[in-house]
């Protein structure tokens, strides 16, 4: 009889936190609050549990074929969610298209034919609407995909807090002035991750995200041919890195031409990033700049990474926790939308 009660008991709580958690969703916090943080209802692993358990399945099963088709989907999945978090939260509004009240965050300049993956986002979404239909939101579907990504190319797997809701607006200006250009200077560089919350760790490891992925010719240009205005290539570049990377970047035209951010391990996620920016072989300024630019807790954090892949990849696991929970939309804030690209 004891038994039964307690079994009963514990069948009436868990009715309680299942009907708490659906009619305020978020209803067990995950995080702190602030820039950072995870607003008052709060984000937690196992939103999904319950409304839709095969969430991460799907989008790990749409992941797989992409990136088996053009491994340089991972790092463009990966990037398209920081480009969202760094526009007024993790929202998805990175992914809401042209119309009359909406004017895309896509025509900035630095998402301006640059940005992509949208297609495998969608087809994220419609799979998930035929199995949950208005249950995972566009914004989660961007931080499942990150983590997925990171995962199939080698990288680590980290408990992903979830229940972010879609923003029904997009900001333009947000995108051209939050998001940090290819040039930064290191000091640049902290100011843009400290407007979000984020710190100087997260910085130079969330950075470490360049593992994978390519750059256009037209981002680090200026490096191979007048580095300091004087028609001179940067001093901090290797040689015979140079001398390649002249062969892809020719000093007129050739801008959309690409070269791999981590040419040792371009589709691996490694630590190899931060041993190529020791090496003089880091491809873009706001990537030497964490070593070059003088700032000792960065220049030692480079070094650190470099040594020990397990320490980078465990910091990088917890500054995408922290990235994602950049002022993101809970309880009722927000939509899901149906159609990641335009609002319902």
């Amino acid at each position: 009889m004891a038994l039964l009660k307690v079994t009963f008991g514990f069948i009436v709580m868990s009715v309680l936190s299942f009907t708490s958690s659906l009619a305020y969703p978020g209803f067990f916090s995950w995080g702190g609050t602030g820039p950072a943080g995870g607003g008052s209802f709060g984000l937690f692993p196992e939103f999904y549990q319950f409304s839709c358990p095969q969430a991460n399945e799907v989008v790990m099963s749409v992941l797989k074929k992409a990136i088996a088709k053009e491994p340089r989907m991972a790092a463009s999945l990966l990037r398209l969610h920081f480009h969202d978090c760094f526009v007024q939260g993790c929202d998805a509004s990175v992914l809401l298209d042209d119309s009359a009240t909406i004017v895309s965050e896509k025509n900035s300049a630095p998402n301006r034919n640059s940005i992509r993956g949208f297609e495998v986002i969608d087809e994220i979404k419609t799979k998930l609407e035929e199995a949950c239909p208005q249950i995972v939101s566009c914004a989660d579907i961007l931080a499942l995909a990150a983590r997925g990504s990171t995962v199939l190319t080698g990288g680590p797997y980290w408990e992903l807090p979830l229940g972010r809701r879609d923003s029904r607006a997009a900001s333009l200006s947000g995108a051209n002035t939050n998001i940090p250009p290819p040039n930064s200077t290191i000091q640049n560089l902290i100011t843009f991750f400290k407007r979000q919350g984020l710190n100087k760790v997260d910085l130079v490891a969330l950075s470490g995200g360049h593992t994978i992925g390519v750059a256009r010719c037209v981002t680090f240009k200026q490096r191979l041919y007048s580095q300091n205005g004087q028609n001179q290539p940067d001093e901090t570049l290797e040689k015979t890195y140079y001398l390649g990377l002249k062969s892809v970047c020719p000093r007129s035209g050739g801008d959309d031409n690409i070269s791999p951010l981590d040419f040792s391990s371009p589709v691996k996620f490694d630590n190899s990033y931060f041993k190529l920016i020791l090496s003089g072989k880091g491809l873009l300024i706001s990537d030497v700049v964490l070593f070059t630019g003088n700032i000792g807790d960065a220049m030692e954090l480079v070094r650190s990474y470099a040594e020990d892949e397990g320490l980078f990849f465990h910091q990088f696991a917890k500054s995408m926790v922290k990235m994602g929970n950049i002022n993101p939309l809970t309880g009722f804030d927000g939509e899901i939308r149906k159609n990641c690209r335009r609002v319902n």
